[in-house]
Parts: C-alpha cells; sequence; structure tokens
C-alpha cells in the first residue's frame, strides 16, 4: 500500500539534501520538507484533526503551501487547496460544502477569511503564515510551529489507499463548481503514469508557474516528491520574463502550461527558445492547444519534446499524444496514458467507430471517487462499465478517435450550439482563428440571434504590434470555415476572462459585461 505522503518520505530518505522546492530565491530540501511536514502534521492532531477531515490551505504557490499539503496527508486529513482569489461567497460556499474543519492561510487574505467567519461555523483551527503581522487576525502562526523543538513522527492515522486525500473543487467556468473527491490510490496511479511517460527522474528540474489550487500544477509537487526531482514554484506566469530567467538560472528540463501560458511566451518579441537549453520537454493541458501553436512552439524549441495531453478534473490526466507523432497526428492530444482506457460513446453509451463524434468516457484508477455530498451529479457522471461493479467517467466533452486509436477534442457539450440548423463546435472555429498570423488567443461562443437563432461570436487577443481589421479576420473565416461557422460577430480586445486555472472564462465572455474583457 503506497500512500501520498509515502512519496515524500522515500525520497527524504533517498535524497535528503537535495533541493525539493525553490521558490523566491530560496531553497527547501526534501528533508526540511519532510521534517516540516511532521512538525505541522502533530500540530493538527493536537489542534483535533482526524482521520478524513478536512483542512483548507488559502495562499498563493508558496513552500508554505506543500508543507501544508503534506502534513494535512500525515495527520490522516484531507487537503483542500483554495485559489487565493477567491471571493467571500465562493470561500463560504467550499468551506460549508464540505465542513472544512481547520485552515492554514496567508495573512494577506485574512480580510477575506475573517468576512466569512460567522458563516463556517465547521471551522475550529486557524494558522497564518506571514511573520509579523500578528495582530491581523486571531490564531497561530505556521512559522513558530515549525520552529518548536522536534517531536516524534506523528502517529500512523490509519488510512488505506482507498481512503480520500484531496478534494479539488472546480473551476466552475461552466457552472458552480463541485467538490472532485480524489482518493490516495487515485493520486499515487495518476503520479505513477505522469511520471512513466514523461520519463521523469531525480535530473528533472520542472518549472511550476500553474496554481497548486489547479490538479495539474498540484501534480508537478506531487510527482516530484515521487521521482525526486526539483519544482521551481513560481506565484504565477504573471511576470513571464522573470520566469524565464529563473528556467535559465535553475537549467530547467521540464515546462508545463496551458494555452495562455504558451499565448504569452510566443506572444514576447525578445523571447529567444535557445536561451533554454536544458528544456527537454513542455506540456499542455487543461484546454486544447491550437496547432498554429504547436508548429511555433516546435520552431521555438526544436531540441524539446512537446507532449500535447488532454485531462480534467474528475480524473487529473487522460491521454497524451507521442512527441514524435505530433507532425502526423497534429491537433490530436494523443492516446490513454497508461493504466487508463478512453473511449467514445454515443448517447446511450456504446462505442462508436472511427471518426464517430461522441462524448469521451475513461476507466482507470485515475477516476475519481465522486463529488463531495453531490450524489446526483456523481450518478450523472459516473455511470455504469461493461464489467458488472466498473464505474466509468462520462466527461462532458465530445471527441472522435480516427482509425489508428487517436482522440481528438471536438468541444465541450455544452459549449456546442446550433447556428442555422447547424452544430457548431466553438473549439474548430478557434483553431481557425489561431491560425490566422498575429492571433494570440481566441474564443467563441453563440449569442441569441433572431434570424439565425444562435449566431457565433468570436473574441480575438492579438498579438503586441499587430494591427488585424475585423475584414481581414471574417475573410480568413470564410477561406477556411463552413459558411454556417464564420462569426457574425467578431470582438478584437486586449485579453480575454481566464478562471483559476487559466482557462478562457466562457461564463463570463456570455454575460452582459463581457465587453469590458
Amino acid at each position: 500500500m503506497i500512500l501520498i505522503h509515502h512519496f515524500l518520505a522515500e525520497t527524504a530518505r533517498r535524497y535528503p539534501d537535495k533541493p525539493a522546492l525553490i521558490c523566491d530565491g530560496e531553497v527547501c530540501t526534501f528533508r526540511q520538507l519532510d521534517q516540516d511536514s511532521d512538525h505541522l502534521a502533530c500540530e493538527l492532531r493536537r489542534a483535533g484533526v482526524v482521520r478524513g477531515e478536512r483542512v483548507a490551505v488559502f495562499m498563493e504557490n508558496s513552500s508554505e503551501l506543500v508543507v501544508s499539503i503534506f502534513g494535512i496527508l500525515k495527520a490522516g486529513g484531507i487537503f483542500v487547496v483554495i485559489n487565493p482569489t477567491t471571493k467571500a461567497r465562493k470561500l463560504a460556499n467550499i468551506f460549508n460544502d464540505c465542513g472544512v474543519r481547520a485552515l492554514i492561510a496567508h495573512r494577506a487574505v485574512a480580510p477575506v477569511v475573517q468576512s466569512v467567519a460567522p458563516q463556517v461555523p465547521s471551522v475550529k483551527t486557524v494558522l497564518w503564515t506571514s511573520p509579523g503581522q500578528r495582530d491581523a487576525a486571531p490564531g497561530r502562526l505556521l512559522e513558530e510551529v515549525l520552529a518548536a523543538p522536534p517531536h516524534a513522527e506523528p502517529a500512523a492515522p490509519g488510512l488505506i489507499d482507498e481512503d480520500v486525500g484531496a478534494i479539488i473543487y472546480t473551476s466552475g467556468s461552466t457552472g458552480a463548481p463541485k467538490g472532485v473527491m480524489l482518493t490516495h490510490r487515485n493520486v499515487t496511479n495518476t503520479a505513477w503514469s505522469i511520471s512513466t511517460y514523461l520519463e521523469n527522474d531525480s535530473n528533472d528540474v520542472v518549472m511550476c508557474v500553474l496554481p497548486l489550487s489547479f490538479s495539474y500544477g498540484l501534480f508537478q509537487v506531487i510527482t516530484g516528491a515521487r521521482v525526486g526531482f526539483t519544482v521551481v514554484l513560481e506565484r504565477s506566469f504573471a511576470y513571464p520574463y522573470q520566469a524565464l530567467q529563473r528556467m535559465a538560472e535553475y537549467r530547467v528540463t521540464g515546462l508545463p502550461g496551458v494555452p495562455t501560458t504558451f499565448a504569452t511566451l510566443l506572444g514576447m518579441a525578445s523571447f529567444n527558445g535557445a536561451a533554454l537549453p536544458s528544456l527537454r520537454y513542455l506540456t499542455n493541458a487543461g484546454a486544447n492547444i491550437p496547432p498554429a501553436h504547436l508548429r511555433r512552439l516546435r520552431e521555438a524549441f526544436p531540441a524539446a519534446k512537446i507532449f500535447s495531453m488532454y485531462g480534467l478534473t474528475e480524473c487529473t490526466r487522460v491521454s497524451y499524444l507521442d512527441p514524435a507523432r505530433l507532425d502526423d497526428k497534429i491537433g490530436s492530444v494523443g492516446k490513454a496514458m497508461p493504466n487508463c482506457e478512453a473511449y467514445v460513446v454515443d448517447e446511450e453509451g456504446r462505442r462508436v467507430g472511427p471518426d464517430v463524434v461522441g462524448e469521451l468516457a475513461v476507466r482507470g484508477a485515475n477516476v475519481m471517487r465522486g463529488y463531495w455530498g453531490n450524489a446526483d451529479e456523481t450518478r450523472r457522471r459516473l455511470r455504469d462499465g461493461d464489467t458488472p461493479g466498473e464505474r466509468v467517467l462520462y466527461t462532458g466533452d465530445l471527441f472522435r478517435m480516427d482509425k489508428d486509436g487517436f482522440l481528438y477534442f471536438v468541444g465541450r457539450k455544452d459549449d456546442v450550439f446550433k447556428c442555422k440548423g447547424e452544430k457548431v463546435s466553438p473549439a474548430e472555429v478557434e483553431r481557425v482563428l489561431c491560425e490566422l498570423p498575429g492571433v494570440a488567443e481566441a474564443a467563441v461562443i453563440g449569442v441569441d440571434d433572431p434570424i439565425d437563432g444562435k449566431a457565433v461570436k468570436a473574441f480575438v487577443v492579438l498579438r503586441d504590434g499587430v494591427a488585424l481589421l475585423e475584414p481581414q479576420i471574417r475573410r480568413h473565416c470564410r477561406a477556411n470555415l463552413d459558411p454556417y461557422m464564420v462569426p457574425k460577430f467578431i470582438e478584437i480586445c486586449q485579453g480575454l476572462p481566464k478562471t483559476d486555472s487559466g482557462k478562457i472564462h466562457k461564463n463570463a465572455l456570455a454575460s452582459e459585461n463581457a465587453s469590458q474583457w
């Protein structure tokens, strides 16, 4: 039996003085991370946290956040990492939804925490990071806990790998966020699978600019603990030049990102991929990356492998495209990762043949336990499989599979709409828009129209220094799309609204205030 925190204990034994994390120039070794998380686990146990209780972590990417994750696990708790930009109403909803027992947070978010405190009676213990601000809010300082004399290792809480270790809240880009329950087995199996196909080893140095509240970011740290590689942890990609300087300084070998990460990178006028000679791979997940951007990344990083991947919070990762097939399978997200099966089904759940569009179904040890406290939604997404007793995840995403078994993302079921009686996949229109030189990002939605029922509306972000006009964009679309898919409305904007995980927020685009973006 392997539990998530066993990864850290074993790696600390093998590589005690090796950097586990580098954050803001400060190094945290595997030994220090292991010892600090032991300290925290003992403190949480003394505070009354027992097996299965939820402990929230509410702060930016930092060493303290990672210590908190492993400390909660060692205490037997379930960690809930919450993005620090979360507003009061959503924060209170999350706390009450899963009954948070304790909170570890940065002093900077004290105002929002205090504003919801009367609404969340389940929270009994609060630990704060950032010393020197003792009067900001009641509660103990995490730094004081970690600086206390060493304690014995925390007593084993009696976990098994079927116990839930994490609750990750979906971004809510298409509805209210739901708490995805991941067991220790879910997480350890997925970390094994990812590190297997990426061929990670202890010599890797991975740059993480993704929030750890996002499963894609979280698994950089979990996989690092499993394999023994170093994670250079950035708070975000808000300062890309600074991130690139650190990548060069620490000889980063792996860069995981989402389409907006790479759109930003490719849009930097002075960017030069040759300045990062140690980079051996890039990975994309979270949303489908336009083929045009993949080609430009290949040009910028000719020596690096590029992994186009697909995943969702409910099972973390599903598939990856072998970099050797990038040329002949451009636009594909590959085949299922090790110990996972993915296939396309029709409305009745029957498997379909090659090039038939249907919903992607996933089976494997990576599939979530379900949604916390939401049995109805769990039954909708987890359904019976081919074998009695088996549960299969219905992703809600439309795919097709070619005759060679390679998967192609078509769009979310919730996104597809009809225009002039024909089905429009926004993802297909977005891919064509991004093929136009000068386009950095694009998003497409359907808007009510008295003639067409739904009309195609495109939001387009241009690269710095590029001057494209609406007629030029429409002309490009007419040359590359069926007539009913050509945008009726085109809005050129400075940026697009994003979720906490960096995905384009389609609900915000559809709102009355979309023009502000």
